[in-house]
């Protein structure tokens, strides 16, 4: 029997290796000689490079950034196997997950990491950037990134302004002069899910704000920032960001690539089942086990068990999710090619327990599942 076993991170327990290992383990001790095939995948967010570098036998980069308190952090970043493909985990750089709860602040926080780890991708040769903007702790419009590629923001005295969301309100010029000139020449590819606009009730600051440390009334003044920085690059570049959808990802710095990069936006799962090359790898298989940390309703914007799903539909195989939690909306995934899902906690446990134990409850539920799967078809297909 041939089983793909294709799961996310497990954020804050496993990685989708871990995972996939995990899962494999509970596959093997139903079914021993099982031809087990293990892709890790990601959906754009954390465990997207790692997928990406693992499949086309790349390597990783470390490199010492601005991080997005203005501090030097240690980010990563991935050169495929082709040597001229980079991809950026925007998170590495000016992510959440680099900031205590307590100090999360949208107003000064800043891209301008993940502008140092395009400039050394580009430094490096990449002429083909992978942006996956997931987890962004930013709502600066992508300024700070732009300013470390080289972008001018001036003052109304022509002075440069400083990093940040809270400099944004200062900028009276955009002036693109010295801008890295090697971004013309480079095809950026973002990875992101997010269709929301730049700014107003469905904007960046309104819907996104909030989890970066935003207060309602910072939510409002970020909304005030960023139409104003929306008004400057409409009348620089000609591109109307305020409504754009797309545009309001990761704090705006989705904009920034629509107004200033030759870049597009692809589904993150569709470029990891690209580079995996997940459709052949599916060709034959008689099941598929996906999973996440959490599966709700969200799942179906894009996340990683559907996209697995649908690939795997094409082929009519039936698919297995495993999950952490499960939350609500979940009836609306069905419809894309998950047969049935499962949560791996089977009794009480706090959130604290099942994160350590993750490995072993996933393990319990991938063999749990195959058994019950397999006392439901025949004994001519049990054999195989």
């Amino acid at each position: 029997m041939k089983i793909v076993i294709a799961p996310d991170s497990f954020k804050g327990s496993l990685s989708a290796w871990q995972a996939s290992v995990a899962i494999e383990q509970g596959i093997k001790k139903v079914l021993p000689k099982a031809d087990t095939h293990l892709i890790p995948v990601g959906d754009g967010g954390e465990g997207t490079m790692n997928s990406l570098v693992l499949a086309t036998s790349g390597k990783k980069v470390e490199f010492s950034v601005t991080g997005p308190l203005h501090a030097p952090v240690k980010a990563e970043y991935g050169i495929l196997g082709d040597q001229k493909t980079c991809v950026i985990e925007m998170a590495s750089a000016s992510g959440l997950c680099l900031i205590p709860s307590e100090q999360r602040d949208p107003m000064i926080t800043t891209t301008y990491g993940t502008g140092e780890l395009i400039k050394k991708a580009l430094d490096d040769g990449c002429r083909r950037i992978i942006l996956a903007v997931g987890g962004s702790a930013t709502n600066d419009g992508g300024i700070g990134m732009l300013q470390a590629l080289g972008m001018k923001l001036l003052d109304a005295e022509g002075n440069p302004v400083g990093l940040g969301a809270r400099e944004l309100q200062r900028i009276a010029e955009i002036n693109d002069c010295d801008f890295d000139p090697r971004v013309s020449d480079t095809k950026f590819v973002i990875a992101s899910d997010v269709q929301n606009p730049l700014i107003g009730p469905h904007g960046s600051s309104y819907v996104f704000g909030p989890q970066k440390g935003a207060t309602p009334e910072t939510v409002e003044i970020l909304d005030t920032y960023l139409t104003g920085w929306a008004n400057l690059v409409e009348s620089k570049t000609g591109v109307r960001l305020h409504d754009k959808p797309g545009a309001g990802a990761a704090g705006g710095i989705g904009g920034a690539f629509q107004a200033f990069f030759p870049a597009v936006t692809r589904r993150g799962i569709d470029i990891v089942i690209e580079y995996t090359k997940l459709g052949e790898r599916l060709a034959g298989a008689d099941l598929v086990f996906t999973g996440e940390g959490q599966i709700d309703f969200q799942t179906a914007s894009g996340k990683t068990p559907m996209g697995v799903a649908q690939e795997a539909q094409k082929y009519g195989i039936p698919v297995f999710v495993l999950a952490g939690s499960i939350g609500k909306g979940i009836d609306t995934l069905y419809q894309y090619g998950i047969n049935s899902i499962h949560s791996i906690v089977s009794a009480p446990i706090s959130l604290q327990e099942a994160m350590e134990k993750g490995a072993e409850l996933l393990t319990s539920s991938a063999e749990q599942v195959l058994r019950a799967y397999l006392a439901s078809v025949s004994p001519v297909e049990t054999k195989k």
